[in-house]
């Protein structure tokens, strides 16, 4: 059942946020406008939410699970509404996508792509929803008996990024969902309609009120209300290290639980006996694939000497062939970024890395013609002669910017690639199958991808360390973030003991 319209051009969109079943304006009324950054005219109007709002929507999900329809729902019945609701995401995967290309800029070929993905999540963990199960503790004492229950764990604020808006939610939504949790959603206010229209799914599909819930606001102050909120149980962040690390104070003050997924400078790194030509592909994908506008993009690009020259020459051409324009034609392949401000950050590090020495071999630009208009576009580039101490190589840039480094040593390489704060991926293309888990088993980051880049599961984990996050989603264990143990004593005589004794 198609239930969600496809954005018409000309048409300027009037939002509404969803809390507790309804869609409804801010309290105080107020709106802001969301650009197109192809055209870089507004396309769409969205309340901008206040603490009240986000009081609201958090007690109509603290009610929805302590006395109302969604928190008296069994495993069974949650798995079920999972279930229509993957159903229904991918019968509206087509305007899912449309709207999301043009709340952000990245290809409909991906953002389609990801839509039509989501329903994946949703029966994976509906799968888990009815078999969360509890143990039967054997007893020291033999006059209990011990078991354990699976609750959870409570109000869910999911707090997600611009560059993959219903993707990273629904990393958060559907183990969340499947627990039992209530979820109140604070997407980024320059992308909020994808999120916004998935809300009329949630009611299409018969959620009780209150389980899913959406509040919008432009700038950190929404996302900062639902944080500090106090009937928030535990928060799932997905955005910069430095957000990151505000949320995580900012939780503290009510121990609310947080789960973190932050910012990457990943290695991807070429030995000399790699197939040249999966390689290329595979580079391209990792920092010239969404703008480069992904945590996992593969930045800074070690190649042995022996195929450095090659490679570069081979990674140049293709990045001055890749075709930048309008992210609904199914032949670009390259959009705008997401933001104005997000393309003025890129071409500072641009300049920032030809003014520390690095070879600026191609792009660095903002291009012209009738294809790219106004929107916010930068030409595909590389760096080359880059050091590992340069800025280039050690901040996240979020954008189309590649820094290749040589390397000759195995054991330099392992060395510089985990001289980062981040660690969130990496790659390693070799043919050597022993040196690839050799190599694997030594980066210290979340995810390796071998022979490949940028591939995702719902069966898989994903998270980072050190500076790129807390935390894992993904994969069965993920629902254990949305857990709470309870453990239950029953004492099974009828006998009387010391009361100022410990039993």
């Amino acid at each position: 059942m198609t239930i969600i319209d496809v954005p018409t051009s000309g048409q300027i969109r009037s939002y509404q946020m969803f809390i507790d079943g309804e869609f409804v304006d801010a309290i105080d009324g107020q709106r802001y406008e969301s650009v197109n950054p192809y055209t870089g005219t507004v396309w769409a109007t969205v309340p901008d939410g206040s603490d009240a709002d986000v009081e609201r929507a958090v007690r109509a999900a603290r009610t929805a699970l302590d006395t109302g329809e969604w928190g008296a729902l069994s495993g069974l019945e949650r798995s079920r509404l999972m279930r229509r609701l993957a159903a229904l995401i991918t019968e509206n995967a087509e305007a899912l996508g449309t709207i999301e290309s043009t709340d952000n800029g990245k290809l409909l070929r991906e953002t389609r792509f990801q839509a039509e993905g989501l329903a994946g999540w949703l029966d994976y963990f509906a799968g888990v929803a009815d078999k969360i199960t509890g143990l039967t503790i054997p007893s020291d004492k033999p006059n209990f008996m011990i078991y354990t229950r699976r609750e959870p764990i409570g109000v869910v604020g999911a707090i997600t990024p611009w560059n993959s808006p219903l993707l990273l939610l629904m990393w958060k939504l559907a183990p969340a969902l499947a627990a039992g949790c209530p979820v109140v959603v604070k997407p980024a206010d320059q992308t909020s309609a994808s999120t916004l229209d998935l809300a009329k799914l949630f009611v299409e599909a018969g959620f009780p009120r209150g389980a899913f819930n959406v509040v919008t606001g432009v700038g950190a102050e929404c996302g900062k209300a639902l944080v500090r909120q106090p009937m928030v149980d535990k928060i799932a962040f997905t955005g910069s290290t430095r957000s990151g690390i505000d949320v995580m104070k900012s939780a503290a003050d009510n121990l609310t639980r947080v789960s973190l997924e932050l910012g990457g400078k990943s290695p991807n790194i070429v030995f000399s006996d790699a197939d040249l030509d999966a390689v290329q592909n595979g580079v391209i994908a990792g920092i010239f694939a969404a703008s480069g506008q992904t945590c996992i993009a593969g930045s800074r690009l070690f190649v042995h000497d022996k195929v450095a020259d090659e490679l570069l020459e081979r990674l140049t051409a293709r990045a001055e062939a890749i075709v930048l324009g309008d992210p609904l034609d199914p032949a670009t392949e390259m959009g705008p970024v997401a933001l104005e401000s997000q393309l003025a950050r890129i071409l500072e590090y641009i300049e920032i890395g030809s003014g520390e020495g690095a070879n600026l071999v191609t792009g660095g630009t903002r291009p012209a013609g009738a294809h790219v208009g106004d929107g916010f576009f930068v030409t595909p580039t590389i760096f080359a002669d880059v050091d590992n101490t340069m800025r280039i190589a050690r901040e996240e840039i979020f954008g189309p910017v590649l820094s290749v480094l040589r390397f000759t040593d195995e054991e330099d390489l392992v060395r510089q690639a985990n001289d980062s704060d981040f660690g969130l991926a990496a790659g390693i293309w070799t043919n050597d199958i022993r040196r690839a888990h050799r190599v694997a088993h030594r980066l210290h980051t979340g995810t390796v991808w071998i022979n490949s880049y940028r591939a995702v599961s719902y069966a898989a984990p994903f998270g980072g360390v050190k500076q790129s996050g807390i935390g894992r989603e993904n994969g069965a264990d993920a629902i254990d973030e949305y857990l709470e143990t309870k453990t239950i004593w029953v004492e099974l005589s009828d006998q009387t003991r010391d009361p100022f004794r410990m039993a």
